[in-house]
């Protein structure tokens, strides 16, 4: 499967799967959020390591923030459910207008960046936070280019079914950790 997605990158072009298969489709739903997953976390491993390494500071992340913020049900509901639907429609909707553009893989490339770098808003903004943020937004990068292939081959519902999974995955563990009153750290 990541094959299959690398060489989509190497020429993006908005083409539909064929197979309108449901199995097929959950088969390939399936193999792309294990990627996903996978890359996030040795992402996230990578950039916990700088930071360890080097000493740095990215200040307090969003996640920290939202869990004394709101209630439980609330950070639930908006990062599998409402995230992923917005983000979707903002991020990914709009690639539907391009299909027949020469410039769609432009246009896709520029759609996971700044998808990516639109989560440098999940630090504090620092000249730190700032020099590091290829690094610090690398798994929404990498998750951002997996949703992207899943919308263009299969549909905008199968990005937001994708991108809620995902979160559910991340942030469910920290949710259910915080309901039972365990510490995070």
């Amino acid at each position: 499967m990541l094959r299959t997605v690398i060489d989509f990158l190497k020429s993006a072009v908005y083409e539909e799967d064929e197979n309108t298969e449901f199995n097929y489709r959950f088969s390939v739903f399936i193999k792309l959020l294990g990627l996903s997953v996978a890359f996030s976390i040795v992402l996230g491993l990578l950039v916990s390591l700088f930071q360890s390494v080097f000493d740095l500071d990215f200040g307090e992340h969003a996640i920290e923030e939202a869990l004394d913020k709101y209630p439980l049900y609330v950070l639930f509901l908006g990062a599998v459910f409402a995230a992923p639907i917005l983000e979707e429609l903002l991020f990914r909707g709009p690639l539907f207008f391009f299909k027949k553009s020469r410039y769609f893989k432009y246009i896709f490339y520029a759609s996971i960046l700044i998808f990516g770098f639109y989560h440098i808003t999940n630090f504090e903004i620092t000249t730190t936070t700032l020099l590091f943020s290829p690094l610090l937004v690398s798994p929404q990068l990498s998750v951002g280019t997996f949703l992207g292939f899943i919308r263009v081959r299969f549909g905008i519902v199968w990005a937001i079914a994708l991108h809620a999974a995902y979160n559910l995955i991340l942030a469910g563990p920290v949710i259910v950790l915080k309901l039972l009153d365990i510490p995070l750290e």
